[in-house]
Formats: C-alpha cells, structure tokens, sequence
C-alpha cells in the first residue's frame, strides 16, 4: 500500500482530502482535466452521498472538505473517484491534442510499472492523506484550501477562483453545489 499512516476510520465523518498527481505532475493546468474533476465530483454529490464542503483544484493537487452520508462510505467515494477519474484524463490525453501526450502517457505508465499498483497507468498517488475534522481546526483547513490560488500567485482574492468553493463562502454560488461550514 502506500505507506501513509492517515485512513479513513469513521466512513461517515467529515475528513480534509488531498489527491495528488503521481511526481506531482501539474496534470491540471489544462481546462479539460479540471472539468472533468468537476464533473466527477457533481457526480458524487448526485449519486454517491459525497456532502463537500469546500475544495479547490490546483495544478498538480486537489484539497476538499467533505463526507459521505450513508449508505455512502468515504473510502468507497475515493477509490471510486480516483479509478473513474484516472481513466477519463488517460482517454482524454489519448484523444485530444495534448502537446505533452507522450510524455504524459509515458510517467503514468511508469508509475504503473514502478508500483504495480495499476494495470497500464497511474495517474494518482496512493495516498489521500485524510484528516477527520473532529481532530483539527476546520476553519483553518478551509481557509487553507481556500487561499491555496493566492499562494500560488493565480489570483488576488481567492473568490474569484473558479475551480473553488470560494465564491460560495463569499456569498456567490460556485460551480459546485457545497455544504457551507
């Protein structure tokens, strides 16, 4: 496995996420990638109990905050997630004109075969690195996520980010239904 000592043990409780790209590749620099994270997610939300509470996509990383109501379970959501997620940015490389589609297809074919962890590509890392809220400062996670495009020098103000849950907390609807904290 991944060696991570942070799990999912309350299937139901509210937990911080982090999904990296494997090397952190800054797979999300394009539009499509990060549409199809959107995507997914509305697809969670819709079917598969996920409550998010706020979330950002940054360009090799996602953070959100969020549960599963049950019968849902948070482990089930992000394996699901990520399998569903991984194959939809492989055919999407595949099929478009990815200036980088080789050298793409080439990293996540090593990481497959580096780890045996998957059958032709990896684009994940294992880890999801989950920390249930119960235990630390949920406001200061929020705010984290939140300002993550300001520290990355996107933007000035993080509402006006449009892969966050920003605008939300600024009293405008994002593009992704979320539970206010």
């Amino acid at each position: 496995m991944s060696g991570d000592s942070y799990k999912v043990t309350d299937l139901h409780a509210t937990y911080y996420i982090t999904c990296t790209v494997v090397n952190w590749i800054d797979l999300f620099t394009r539009l499509r990638y990060k549409e199809i994270i959107v995507e997914s997610l509305q697809y969670c939300i819709k079917n598969k109990g996920l409550k998010l509470n706020t979330w950002v996509i940054m360009s090799k990383h996602i953070h959100f905050l969020g549960r599963c109501d049950p019968p849902h379970r948070m482990s089930n959501f992000l394996r699901d997630f990520k399998k569903f997620t991984s194959k939809q940015f492989i055919e999407s490389i595949e099929s478009s004109e990815e200036s980088r589609r080789s050298w793409l297809l080439d990293k996540f074919a090593f990481e497959a075969k580096r780890t045996n962890r998957a059958e032709k590509y990896k684009v994940w890392k294992d880890s999801n690195h989950p920390v249930d809220l119960n235990l630390v400062d949920h406001l200061q996670k929020l705010d984290y996520i939140h300002n993550n495009p300001v520290r990355a020098g996107l933007v000035y103000n993080p509402e006006v980010y449009v892969f966050s849950s920003a605008a939300d907390y600024a009293g405008r609807k994002g593009i992704l239904e979320v539970e206010l904290m």
